[in-house]
């Protein structure tokens, strides 16, 4: 499922920004990129991200740069005034006139450039994991936004497979008679003499219509559909629980279509396969 969080606060004086992403994954893919002065920090990550999520592509991008208040251009006092006497005696040794202009104090400046020093990783721990968590959150949020669509879809398409299996059972109940009459006229076309009360005919019509049955299958099936609205109503997580009863659904479907001695019957079945395919694609995405 994919969602989106971002969170902002000030840490020592510190802009600490977390940003977290997620996509459509089967299972749970989390990447961290955080400063390697926090490297520490990424199990906690981890954990949080693992009890919150199930399913999808994670990406958490942690940033913690100077503050409006400190930002700016810093440098090692210390190592710009020794850089700059070394350059000085250098050049009254080779008889150069020295008088650094701005410019070349800027780019000296730069080679003496220090980065803003990051707290301990324990001491930002507190502070850091609040603002991870709120990131969390609205991603969370997002993805439950997007959990409710689907799940309105999914309804959707469980209730055209419930119509299909109806069509089934009416379509069914036909099939033997019917089954009967062409016997019969074969029979006759035949110029056979053999009516309804022959043992012959009786064994026949028998084998053809336990061959049929389709009763146990659709009785199943009813199950399983139940199974899966109760699922649709339930809380997170329920999406390898759906995967496994549309898997035992598409069993159902693919039984009767092999029993199938009807149009109708097989129709129904191609119509209500292509309809699981779409909710594979659909389940698989859910947390």
């Amino acid at each position: 499922m994919t969602g989106f969080g971002r969170s902002q606060s000030d840490l020592h004086g510190l802009n600490l920004s977390v940003e977290i992403s997620s996509v459509n994954r089967r299972n749970l893919e989390p990447t961290v990129s955080l400063p390697r002065e926090w490297a520490a920090l990424e199990k906690d990550i981890q954990a949080v991200l693992r009890e919150a999520l199930n399913r999808g592509k994670v990406h958490v991008n942690i940033q913690a740069v100077p503050s409006a208040a400190e930002a700016g251009f810093h440098w090692d006092q210390a190592g710009l005034e020794s850089s700059l006497r070394r350059l000085a005696r250098v050049a009254g040794e080779h008889g150069i006139d020295w008088h650094p202009d701005p410019g070349a104090l800027v780019r000296i400046a730069a080679l003496n450039k220090v980065d803003a020093v990051l707290p301990d990783p324990e001491e930002a721990r507190e502070a850091f994991m609040g603002c991870f968590r709120k990131a969390l959150d609205q991603l969370v949020e997002m993805r439950q936004v997007e959990g409710s669509a689907l799940r309105e879809d999914l309804e959707q398409r469980v209730e055209f497979l419930g119509s299909a299996l109806e069509a089934i059972r009416s379509a069914v109940s036909d099939t033997v008679p019917r089954y009967r009459e062409l016997l019969l006229q074969r029979l006759s076309q035949a110029n056979l003499e053999i009516d309804l009360s022959d043992e012959r005919v009786l064994k026949e019509i028998a084998l053809f219509a336990d061959k049929c049955d389709v009763s146990e299958e659709t009785t199943r099936l009813d199950s399983h559909l139940a199974q899966f609205r109760e699922c649709l109503q339930a809380g997170s997580p329920v999406g390898r629980k759906l995967e496994f009863i549309l898997q035992e659904v598409n069993r159902e479907f693919n039984t009767i279509g092999s029993k199938a001695n009807n149009i109708e019957v097989s129709r129904q079945v191609i119509d209500s396969k292509n309809e699981i395919e779409r909710i594979r694609e659909q389940v698989q995405n859910i947390e």
